[in-house]
């Protein structure tokens, strides 16, 4: 007579994979019923006023009425500036073989962009000049310089 196929570590792995199997199968039924019994309310999440995620909805007496034309999405509005007033300043820096540099002004000590094509007379650093102000896509640039 010939001994059975099934040892006793083969039938041990069989009841440890049904086991196993059972187990999933219950936790997975438990978490069905649990979800079940909350609902989706519990997976709202609120925003509070600095952006951060919270799960208390906010308090509506706090609530502020916005107008949708105060709202800026892209470039802020132009400021009022005159920019035919004439501008007195000293060249900080110019760079002639790449055809542009930067303008002190004398006043108020800021620093504007010019290019080569903004100026009238050739300019080189620590030349005092004389300018007026365009607005260009990073700010005010000098233009029409001419040396004093």
């Amino acid at each position: 007579m010939a001994k059975s196929q099934q040892s006793f570590l083969k039938k041990e792995k069989e009841k440890a994979r049904l086991k196993k199997r059972k187990d999933k199968l219950e936790k997975k039924q438990a978490r069905k019923a649990q979800q079940e019994e909350k609902g989706h309310d519990d997976m709202i999440a609120y925003v509070d006023e600095f952006g951060n995620p919270t799960d208390t909805p906010p308090d509506p007496t706090k609530k502020k009425k916005i107008d949708a034309s105060d709202i800026e999405i892209s470039i802020p509005k132009k400021e009022k500036v005159q920019t035919d007033v004439i501008h007195h300043g000293k060249v900080e820096f110019f760079n002639t073989s790449k055809g542009y540099g930067f303008i002190k002004d004398k006043d108020t000590q800021e620093s504007y962009f010019v290019h080569i094509n903004g100026c009238i007379d050739d300019i080189a650093d620590g030349d005092k000049v004389n300018f007026e102000l365009e607005r260009g896509a990073k700010g005010f640039n000098a233009v029409k310089v001419k040396k004093d």
